[in-house]
């Protein structure tokens, strides 16, 4: 069966992706900005599960993938403690100024991940670059493990047909992994394209009684998970 990997923000989405059988989390902070660094204690937290990979967003803000020496550092540091903390693999993408992969600070990263025997996912930053063949050589060549991609548009339903590309140039040499706006309408047919894993998020709004807003809560949408594994099975 397919790798599930599911994006997760809270202990409970872990124990939940847990439960269905996902093999990994990708555990974040600030999902609305697309994700940044979490709390050690959180990724401790969730590693203390021991029945589904913890794999850590490493990205220290939210905006663009153009990191100066400072980020990069901080992004270094990052990596050390997610691995201090019992996470299996981290997660981050390093573009230039002109939306091309930024090779020297992404083996800057890459080097630090392999000293702690973590798995590398280089995330969706691939879909700002427009030559992904080449990217996907150089990420091959500098030893990622795996790339998260929408095949460059906004949903990955929109982008299946560079999907199906992208596994013919990954040559099972590197792991392709489908996300953005993935449900069950859409899983089965993803399948059909040779992916290696699918990505989604297990999320909806919580109801509050409260009039203060101090931002949105969120709960596991189990429903979802459910829907899809039953779309793919």
């Amino acid at each position: 069966m397919i790798d599930i990997e599911i994006c997760a923000d809270s202990f409970e989405t872990a124990i939940t992706a847990s439960k269905f059988g996902a093999k990994r989390i990708e555990l974040c902070a600030n999902l609305n900005e697309g994700g940044t660094t979490p709390s050690f204690g959180i990724i401790q937290k969730c590693a203390s599960l021991k029945t589904v990979e913890v794999h850590v967003m490493i990205r220290p803000r939210s905006g663009n993938f153009i990191y100066n020496n400072d980020e990069l550092n901080i992004m270094a540091r990052d990596i050390v403690a997610a691995a201090i903390a019992g996470a299996k693999g981290v997660v981050f993408g390093c573009l230039t100024n002109e939306n091309k992969l930024d090779i020297p600070s992404t083996l800057f990263l890459v080097e630090a991940a392999l000293k702690q025997k973590l798995k590398i996912t280089f995330h969706r930053a691939i879909d700002f670059i427009q030559d992904y063949e080449k990217a996907i050589e150089d990420l091959i060549h500098i030893g990622v493990n795996r790339i998260l991609t929408s095949g460059g548009k906004n949903s990955a339903f929109e982008g299946i047909e560079q999907l199906k590309k992208m596994v013919g140039l990954s040559n099972n040499r590197i792991e392709i992994m489908a996300g953005a706006g993935v449900n069950s309408s859409n899983a089965s047919q993803l399948l059909k394209t040779g992916i290696h894993a699918l990505h989604f998020t297990t999320r909806k709004k919580a109801t509050s009684n409260s009039n203060l807003n101090m931002g949105s809560k969120f709960e596991v949408d189990e429903e979802k998970i459910q829907e899809i594994l039953s779309a793919i099975i």
